[in-house]
């Protein structure tokens, strides 16, 4: 799709808490040089490039796995270059994939699986991958125990789920879910900084190849929850990236992308929104002798950083500036209804109630704390209301139980956006 053209936006605009502001790549300063993570584009390009990989390691000689060649093993198998040799009877168990293989008839040159010369080649996996895969049907319970505790391996966690989902280990799948999930849950918030989970998954703060490294490891457990249809795991991951988005612009991006691709609804309003509140963003070229590539953020001295995103994904932004903008001014115009309580209209003039609620929504939609924020900040400007209605009194010509009901109102509508804000972020048409 191509990139929109960008427009222009009424100096009134922008305030000191912007919505969105957009800029000419071609006309800003060098983008500071990092580490490339992971974008929607390198996504394809990883697997593209893993791929790659495979088809070259798989081109060597192979050799024997140091580890999982075993003398009395009944069956070879090849993963990339490196030959396995276990036994069927383990391969077979948990109603796994190998085990209606191994009664399938076999080819004019023998049973594959016998000897070096001819085994069972698997696609799509690493060898490592493999390896950690069997390490969990033959690890001793003695070894196995390090799983619950503080030193499990987590990426050696996910290649045994993805592995044993691949070749239906049901039973091994979800041991390494369960083991994954209590990983996670062990780290509870990432936000504290004695948290293990800060060394994982560290906050903008540290510029490292540890950030990137967290990424891709954020990608993987996501995935892997979608592949396997985990959703406590996707609950658990969607929760954390909420967290960490507000921290870095770097996760915010990441997750966003992340929520394009495996169509994460929950996740994809909150970070298109968060972008969109802390971020210039603008699409990739090149211009003064510089590329700029999806996914690369330039710092500044002020104001908020710059990021770079595909051109889906700024016609989204802008998508959602625009609805949430005019959501405001139709919000602005008319205040949340309510029923009024029964004993108002007994006891009370249910026109003065109203006219009450009315002009407190004028007053406060026009004060100053509301308009320092930009326009399209819906649920920042509602938040601040709920708090003037908080400071509001008793002096007034509400109902008690009116005003209580008037507050109701604004908390539902605040739910309303937040529950329809992946709608927002939409391209074309109207919401």
């Amino acid at each position: 799709m191509e990139s929109p053209v960008t427009p222009f936006i009424p100096a009134h605009e922008f305030s000191p808490e912007p919505d969105i502001v957009i800029e000419d790549q071609h006309t800003q300063l060098p983008l500071r040089k990092r580490p490339r993570h992971t974008s929607s584009i390198e996504i394809t390009a990883s697997k593209s490039s893993q791929s790659l990989d495979m088809v070259s390691e798989e081109s060597k000689s192979p050799v024997r796995d140091d580890a999982y060649y075993m003398a009395d093993g009944s069956c070879v198998l090849r993963v990339q270059n490196t030959l396995f040799k276990v036994h069927r009877t383990i391969l077979s168990k948990d109603q796994s994939f190998f085990g209606p293989m191994f009664t399938l008839p076999q080819g004019e040159f023998g049973e594959e699986g016998m000897s070096d010369d001819h085994p069972i080649v698997l696609q799509g996996d690493t060898a490592e991958e493999f390896r950690h895969f069997l390490w969990a049907l033959y690890a001793l319970p003695s070894e196995l125990i390090i799983v619950r505790s503080p030193k499990a391996d987590l990426s050696r966690l996910i290649d045994i789920a993805k592995v044993s989902s691949k070749y239906t280990f049901k039973s091994t799948e979800t041991w390494a879910l369960d083991a994954i999930q209590e990983y996670l849950e062990r780290n509870t918030s990432p936000l504290f900084n004695d948290n293990p989970l800060i060394r994982m998954f560290p906050t903008l703060s540290s510029r490292s190849s540890a950030l990137l490294e967290s990424e891709g490891q954020i990608a993987r457990l996501i995935r892997l929850a979608q592949m396997c249809s985990h959703s406590r795991l996707m609950d658990t991951m969607i929760q954390l990236l909420q967290k960490l988005m507000s921290g870095s612009l770097h996760y915010s991006y990441l997750a966003m992308t992340l929520a394009d691709e495996f169509n994460i609804r929950d996740l994809r309003g909150a970070a298109y929104l968060e972008v969109m509140q802390t971020s210039v963003f603008v699409c990739p070229g090149v211009g003064n002798g510089h590329t700029y590539m999806e996914g690369d953020v330039q710092e500044t001295s002020e104001g908020p950083q710059r990021l770079v995103v595909s051109p889906v994904q700024q016609l989204r932004l802008l998508s959602g500036y625009h609805r949430l903008s005019k959501a405001w001014d139709k919000l602005r115009a008319v205040p949340p209804q309510f029923e009024h309580a029964p004993s108002c209209g007994a006891t009370w003039h249910q026109h003065g109630c109203t006219q009450s609620w009315t002009d407190f929504w004028k007053e406060k939609t026009r004060s100053e704390g509301v308009l320092s924020l930009g326009s399209a900040n819906v649920l920042g400007r509602l938040g601040i209301i709920v708090k003037e209605f908080d400071k509001w009194g008793s002096a007034t010509y509400m109902h008690h139980d009116c005003k209580s009901a008037a507050r109701r109102s604004i908390h539902e509508k605040v739910k309303q956006i937040q529950q329809a804000l992946p709608d927002y972020f939409t391209e074309g048409g109207e919401y």
